[in-house]
């Protein structure tokens, strides 16, 4: 079990900034954390958390990994006040099909 905690944490000072959309992209919520995957988990354990469970967020679409607490909270205050057109566009621009990246960040640790 310790292991698996080590696995999941992320280097100390390192913050992500992250876009999660619920299925039908109708919304995009933008978050900052330290650990990814336990943000992840916790958005499975608390589906209706934001929005009733048609809406239920649980798509990573987006995210930085940025080297302070204070470049990743002044990044996701801008990232926060864009339009979603600018969203939209930050996400196509690494993203264009908008696809899970959940699955893939799953299995990148279980690789490690």
């Amino acid at each position: 079990m310790q292991n698996l905690k080590a696995r999941s944490a992320t280097k100390p000072g390192k913050k992500i900034m992250y876009i999660i959309t619920d299925r039908n992209r109708n919304s995009l919520h933008v978050g900052m954390c330290s650990d990814l995957v336990k943000t992840l988990q916790f958005y499975q354990q608390m589906p209706t958390l934001f929005y009733d469970s048609s809406n239920q967020l649980n798509r990573l679409i987006y995210f930085e990994e940025l080297n302070s607490e204070a470049v990743a909270v002044k990044r996701f205050e801008t990232v926060s006040c864009f339009t979603r057109s600018q969203k939209e566009q930050m996400i196509r621009s690494v993203n264009p099909d908008w696809v899970d990246l959940t699955l893939g960040l799953k299995y990148e640790f279980a690789l490690n």
